[in-house]
């Protein structure tokens, strides 16, 4: 992609081009985020619509402290907060307060044949488990360990801080693998 100002500078501009050239390059990741998090692939759809919708509305005003796709992701995920709260499927987002209990479920991960993590069954098995995240765990799982966004980039998208982001990821992947430390038990005993 072309220098940031200058993109910035043609959407300004109403370069249809550019217009394309962002979508190209942010539409599928911020499609999928919104997917993950709302379950619904039409609201999604909703989801990556409204964000560039916004880019266009909002070009003018635009300031570049954040880059484009990070401004992206924050439009999308607060979108997706609105809907699920619509739906009244999230109590309290901010809330930082979790049990972290021993796992009941102990799996030496290290005996568990490589093929058993490629395998079409375990990777359901992984999206099953991080379909039963929290909205805020699963959005930070999502775009640090699926996207591969840095954590200042997550936290500026979710608008929290870098140690909440490091919080919630650490919770996240224990959840996970507490989730799938059943299902690879069966592995290591077989």
């Amino acid at each position: 992609m072309q220098d940031e100002r200058e993109m910035i500078d043609a959407l300004k501009q109403r370069d249809p081009a550019v217009l394309s050239q962002i979508f190209e390059h942010h539409a599928d990741r911020i499609y999928r985020l919104a997917v993950s998090l709302l379950h619904d692939e039409q609201q999604a759809d909703g989801v990556v619509q409204n964000a560039f919708l916004a880019l266009i509305r909002h070009v003018d005003s635009f300031e570049g402290r954040a880059s484009v796709g990070t401004w992206l992701y924050r439009v999308a995920y607060n979108d997706c907060l609105h809907r699920m709260q619509a739906q009244q499927r999230v109590a309290d987002i901010a809330d930082e307060e979790a049990d972290e209990a021993m796992p009941a479920c102990f799996v030496d991960w290290q005996n568990i044949p490589e093929d058993a993590f490629e395998s079409a069954e375990a990777s359901a098995e992984m999206n099953r488990a991080i379909d039963t995240l929290k909205p805020d765990m699963r959005a930070v799982f999502l775009l640090r360990d699926v996207e591969q966004l840095s954590t200042a980039e997550t936290a500026q998208i979710l608008g929290i801080s870098n140690e909440a982001v490091k919080v919630r990821l650490h919770r996240a992947r224990l959840a996970l693998r507490e989730r799938l430390a059943v299902y690879f038990d069966e592995w290591v005993r077989a």
